[in-house]
């Protein structure tokens, strides 16, 4: 059966197709796994396990052995019970885990395939129907829902028509897969409409939903948001405005990523690449037999400051020196992290035992495979670069979870150890590119710019004396910003590739709160930067360019005010100085829009002065002094090159 949807709702629920529409339902009781450091002590808290949940003695393994302990047919209530009871005198395991993700892993079966191909297969077969809806209004102040967009056919007319018509139509075609921008605002709003005019809402096959809670939480330096959602029991809806993976990836991506951490494409839509690489090593481990730590308790032992200082030092980087250089080749590495994770046989078990073969590294070892392949493969079949980019996020958050006190299979030494061999592979391409001749121009942790040729000679040595694969960009020109103090910033530059095509790192076109009428003026300014093959070109293609700036900076006035919104997420809802971010929280307040921390916001500023604002929606005005600096800010990044090479 080619599963697509599965759950837990006192047994195991699998729909898929098999000849048609299946729909199958497993018992299945939920267990977990006790071990207690003094059996005897705790014999009272055993006998009621026994008479009450059924409590069996077993060993079971992870990944640092086996231990012998206690199978428990309860669920975590009892496991939380137990905790509070026991403290720090007992392991649990295999507390918190998706009852049908355990279910497919100890079957050996998975999700968005059959059971005769690969789960690692990039090429698999996608046997759903799918429907398209869109509704052309603002999801965040709705009003009365008048059209209902669905593929071809449009839905219009009075609201209660419009939702009958949806559900009719929904319930005659019985997509397997809907996708929706904003499904997941609007979804729950039809919802609740539908059953307001006594409708029945045909948009899940069993007539359940699973609710999924809106949540606020701290991801690499930055409060993040996820929305709620009301998910359809068999059927996969997915969200196409909201969900990154989709928009990394496509259906495909959503889909390969649910062949690999054994959850739904339901779940796999709407959750992070940190949960997705979490997911993946719980199924790895179920698959393997490993039994899953409920808590972390060996996330960092206690270590003097000496040590810490010795160890704990991140990534390298070697400082460049601002300017435009001709002739430059970025070599990086690929999937530099994992890379050392699956060489080095890194994982927690193997750190004082590295004759080991580590868990992480094996489990990772099939993702970095399938990440060469497609990075291979996109090059000459675009349909390809969807999967990498789900696969490049899945990798480069594993070794962020190496370090993360909650994970699963994380410990902070590992994380050190990453580091410090990257540290030892930049200095060793460093100085073997000096050793053979070539000039070192720039380094960040996993890639290296040098001048020198020929590259191809530099790249096989790189690989066959670090063990690790590696890519590289060839740059006719490029340009290394500089810090507001004069000395070469780490990750601003730009340059035209041997392609044709510039590429462009932390400058304001790629900024994702930059305003979108600044950053089409760059990006015109970038495209006529691409004509210069040379630096002692720049000076033909500078009128151009000083047109372009004159005519947005002309222009400015008239500007649409919508296309000067600044976007940016919201870190807390309460400031206690005055700026454009508590301004902008207060004016979406007063419109009635919620807000929670994470959650991204558009306003326009109307007087930098007072930080006056705007919503995006509303947005009727705006200083035309503040955007006239960004406009120079973006100018100057460009004209960079015209200063350099005069």
């Amino acid at each position: 059966m080619w599963i697509f949807d599965s759950y837990y709702r006192g047994c195991v629920e699998l729909w898929g197709r098999e000849r048609g529409l299946s729909r199958t339902s497993i018992a299945y009781r939920p267990s977990f796994y006790m071990h207690l450091k003094d059996p005897p002590a705790h014999r009272e808290m055993i006998e009621v396990l026994e008479s009450r949940y059924r409590a069996e003695q077993c060993c079971f393994r992870t990944i640092f052995g086996t231990l012998e302990g206690h199978c428990v047919y309860a669920g975590r209530t009892v496991a939380e019970k137990i905790e509070r009871q026991a403290r720090f005198e007992v392991e649990l395991y295999n507390v918190d885990l998706r009852q049908d993700q355990r279910y497919l892993a100890e079957k050996d079966l998975f999700p968005c395939g059959d059971g005769c191909e690969s789960r690692f297969s990039l090429d698999f077969e996608v046997p759903l129907s799918t429907m398209e809806l869109q509704i052309p209004d603002d999801p965040y102040r709705p009003g009365e829902i008048t059209r209902i967009d669905a593929g071809r056919r449009r839905l219009h007319g009075p609201e209660r028509q419009v939702l009958a018509d949806l559900l009719e139509l929904v319930g005659s075609r019985d997509p397997d897969l809907i996708l929706m921008p904003f499904a997941d605002t609007w979804i729950p709003m039809i919802i609740h409409k539908a059953r307001r005019y006594g409708l029945d809402p045909t948009i899940s096959r069993s007539g359940r939903f699973k609710q999924m809670t809106s949540r606020s939480y701290w991801s690499y330096g930055q409060t993040k948001h996820r929305d709620g959602a009301l998910i359809p029991e068999g059927r996969i809806l997915i969200d196409s405005a909201k969900s990154f993976v989709y928009a990394e990836g496509g259906l495909k991506g959503v889909l390969m990523a649910s062949r690999l951490t054994g959850l739904s494409p339901n779940l796999t839509a709407r959750f992070t690449p940190g949960t997705l690489i979490s997911g993946y090593e719980v199924f790895e481990a179920l698959r393997r037999g490993l039994a899953v730590p409920f808590r972390k308790r060996d996330a960092e032992a206690i270590r003097n400051i000496c040590e810490l200082r010795a160890c704990d030092r991140g990534g390298m980087i070697f400082q460049p020196e601002p300017g435009v250089y001709e002739r430059v080749h970025q070599i990086d590495f690929t999937s530099l992290y994992p890379s050392i994770i699956v060489k080095h046989n890194l994982s927690p078990e193997t750190i004082e035992h590295p004759e080991k073969r580590g868990f992480l590294s094996t489990v990772l070892s099939s993702l970095l495979n399938l990440r060469i392949k497609t990075k291979q493969l996109k090059k000459t079949d675009p349909e390809y670069a969807g999967l990498d980019s789900v696969l490049k996020w899945m990798l480069v958050v594993s070794f962020g979870y190496t370090g993360y006190r909650n994970a699963k299979f994380g410990q902070i030494q590992v994380h050190e150890r990453i580091t410090g061999i990257s540290r030892e592979l930049l200095i060793q391409i460093k100085e073997l590119a000096e050793k053979t001749g070539f000039e070192v121009l720039h380094g960040i942790v996993d890639c290296l710019w040098v001048r020198g040729e020929p590259i191809s000679g530099f790249k096989e040595a790189v690989e066959r004396e670090t063990g690790i694969s590696t890519e590289v960009d060839s740059y006719d020109w490029i340009a290394f910003l500089p810090m507001a103090d004069g000395a070469g910033a780490y990750n601003r530059y730009f340059g035209r590739l041997d392609t044709g095509r510039v590429k462009i790192r932390g400058v304001m076109a790629r900024r994702g709160d930059t305003p979108r009428y600044v950053r089409k003026m760059q990006q015109e300014l970038f495209e006529v930067l691409a004509e210069a093959g040379r630096k002692n070109e720049f000076r033909r293609v500078e009128p151009r360019a000083r047109e372009i700036y004159r005519r947005h900076l002309d222009g400015l006035e008239k500007a649409d005010a919508r296309e000067l919104a600044i976007h940016r997420r919201v870190s807390r809802l309460n400031y206690s100085r005055r700026c454009a971010e508590a301004s902008a929280v207060k004016a979406h307040l007063r419109q009635g829009i919620s807000l929670a921390p994470g959650m991204e916001i558009g306003y326009v500023i109307r007087d930098a002065a007072r930080w006056e604002v705007e919503t995006e929606r509303d947005a009727s005005g705006f200083d035309s002094g503040y955007y006239a600096k960004l406009l120079e800010k973006a100018w100057e990044e460009v004209a960079f090159v015209f200063h350099s090479s005069s």
